[in-house]
């Protein structure tokens, strides 16, 4: 049985999660459709594009790098957007892209920046991050 004092330090100490900061918001990942990426546009946001396949080993190479940026907070307001190469060859042809483990950064309209192949994981960032 809990004695009165141990109860109320108990109730004094529960409203402490609540002083926590919030955890940071991460990028927005969601697979690549038409009108998201035509809304991610329209808003002007940074968008993040990574064209993968589920055999490339290239591609499982920079996921976790990807991965890293998008939880970067100041990546709050980005979207991912996440192209299969083996079914989504229409998005593809729109965005001229020819291989898998190709990497795009865009702010709105504006492309900043596109690489293919690339696994480190500075150049990840860099290419990422200009998209904010």
């Amino acid at each position: 049985m809990l004695r009165r004092r141990t109860l109320a330090t108990l109730a004094t100490l529960a409203p402490l999660p609540l002083l926590a900061a919030p955890p940071a918001r991460a990028a927005e990942r969601q697979p690549f459709t038409d009108a998201a990426f035509a809304a991610a546009q329209e808003a002007g946001r940074p968008i993040l594009i990574e064209v993968t396949a589920p055999w490339c080993p290239t591609c499982r190479a920079q996921k976790p790098h990807v991965d890293a940026v998008a939880a970067d907070p100041r990546m709050r307001e980005a979207v991912l957007l996440s192209i299969d190469f083996d079914s989504q060859k229409d998005a593809l042809r729109r965005l001229n892209v020819r291989s898998q483990s190709t990497l795009i950064a865009l702010r709105g309209r504006e492309e900043r920046g596109r690489a293919t192949g690339i696994t480190d994981g500075a150049a990840i960032r860099d290419l990422l991050l200009r998209a904010l």
